[in-house]
């Protein structure tokens, strides 16, 4: 039996999470959102499709940010853009043939 986690375990578990988070204020969306990458998995099947693509750069985007920075605002938006492409991504890989973030986002 695997160990339980902190910010779990998994590829939608932790983007539920980040989304949580991105949708805080800048100044408060970066503290801990580094430690919700520990064991964030892209599945196999997405391998060399654009999902990869878009969540490996949603991983750096926040990996290699430090907070507190003069440009959390501008990350925080690349990274909240980065993050509605992905789930897009993953709504059309799920057969949604017309996927929309809503007006309701940034």
């Amino acid at each position: 039996m695997t160990a339980k986690t902190r910010f779990g375990r998994g590829f939608i578990i932790p983007l539920t999470h980040i989304s949580a988070k991105f949708n805080l204020p800048p100044e408060r969306a970066w503290i801990g959102a580094q430690d919700i990458f520990t064991n964030f998995e892209i599945p196999k099947r997405f391998e060399n499709t654009e999902i990869e693509e878009l969540a490996i750069l949603l991983r750096q985007q926040i990996m290699w940010h430090q907070a507190g920075g003069p440009v959390d605002k501008e990350m925080h938006l690349a990274v909240v853009k980065t993050l509605q492409k992905l789930l897009i991504a993953l709504d059309r890989e799920l057969g949604i043939s017309d996927p929309d973030i809503g007006k309701y986002h940034p």
